[in-house]
């Protein structure tokens, strides 16, 4: 059997890497990795491939920096010539982004079967690119390889049962890499040296569109940040091309804006640190996964059961509100998060690779 494997922005690489590894422990099947090149920064992409030990992608179409429509276009276009190519019996996609589509319409288009992993997640925000990307491909996708219960109730509600094909609860594969590189972040990262975190810490992330390109929202998230820092150390990893748009927005203060870090130095803030503020899909779940409370940067998240069950809090992109929420948490005397098993028990990747075996 030869699978495709889809990857083109961060988060994919991830979920990828420890699919990826279910891979090669099967004999019969040949992995062909196809990277679209969507994340821009080739220096940060290569970070990843090389601390994840992700194999090397066999094309890289290096398609980028490009509006919706034309990124799509392109990806569909050479990713169907690969596939003609290799005639793989099956493509898997990860998440949500333009690749994900682009991949999905175009093994759909050559009849070749399709299994998305992360399928049934909702923001229920049509504003959002993702959440376009998300719908198309699970309403095309042979196999949905559903991350939680809530994943599959969503698929229900909008009538899976009536059309061809197969829903299946593997649990979370980004379960099981926080679990594999948790493990080696403890052993490997000295960022939390380098950066002299020696003092207690918030972490935060930010880089949807919907924030770095609204400067209301921006510079509202900024002056919250600068408030908690005056309490509690605030250190955000942050990308060059939000770095330039906030020098734009406001004056960069007292925060740590720090390098973009890889994935394992990420485990490792998210180990030590009292509490995280983000607007990343991944990292909100990852968050929960090291038992750290997440304020949320958004006005809706597509992982609805960690906040119903108070790990998470959606607080939007107002300073009051922001502030309000971080002290209401404090006053709380810091309660650790109530760990239950939304997302499996680490063993997703096995059940990624079983549910694309029997369905073949």
């Amino acid at each position: 059997m030869k699978i495709a494997t889809i990857i083109g922005a961060r988060p994919q690489f991830i979920k990828a890497s420890v699919v990826s590894r279910k891979i090669k422990e099967i004999e019969t099947i040949e992995e062909i990795i196809i990277h679209t090149g969507q994340h821009f920064d080739s220096e940060m992409s290569e970070i990843f491939f090389k601390e994840l030990d992700i194999p090397e992608p066999k094309y890289n179409l290096g398609i980028n920096n490009l509006i919706h429509g034309a990124m799509t276009g392109r990806m569909i276009e050479e990713i169907e010539k690969i596939l003609i190519s290799e005639s793989p019996d099956w493509v898997i996609v990860y998440g949500n982004t333009n690749s994900t589509l682009a991949a999905a319409i175009a093994s759909k288009k050559l009849q070749i079967k399709l299994a998305h992993v992360e399928a049934g997640l909702r923001s229920f925000n049509m504003k959002m690119p993702e959440e376009i990307n998300r719908i198309l491909t699970d309403r095309i996708s042979d196999l949905l390889l559903c991350p939680t219960e809530k994943a599959i109730e969503n698929l229900h509600l909008e009538g899976f049962a009536n059309f061809e094909s197969n829903i299946v609860n593997t649990g979370d594969v980004m379960f099981d890499s926080v679990k594999f590189y948790t493990q080696l972040a403890n052993r490997k990262s000295n960022l939390l040296e380098e950066v002299n975190l020696d003092e207690p810490f918030v972490l935060c992330a930010i880089h949807r569109e919907e924030n770095t390109t609204n400067k209301k929202r921006l510079s509202e998230i900024i002056e919250a940040l600068e408030v908690i820092d005056n309490e509690i150390k605030v250190i955000c990893p942050i990308h060059p091309r939000t770095k330039s748009l906030l020098h734009r927005t406001t004056e960069l203060s007292t925060i740590s804006f720090i390098k973009p870090v890889g994935y394992i130095e990420m485990q490792a803030l998210l180990s030590k640190c009292n509490f995280v503020l983000t607007d990343s899909g991944g990292l909100q779940k990852e968050a929960f996964f090291h038992n750290k409370k997440c304020f949320i940067l958004r006005d809706e998240t597509e992982w609805t059961e960690l906040v119903e069950c108070g790990a998470n809090e959606i607080v939007g992109a107002s300073k009051e509100r922001i502030i309000k929420a971080i002290k209401s948490f404090e006053r709380a005397a810091q309660p650790s998060v109530i760990f239950e098993k939304f997302y499996g028990d680490g063993d997703a990747a096995k059940k990624v690779m079983e549910s694309i075996i029997n369905f073949t």
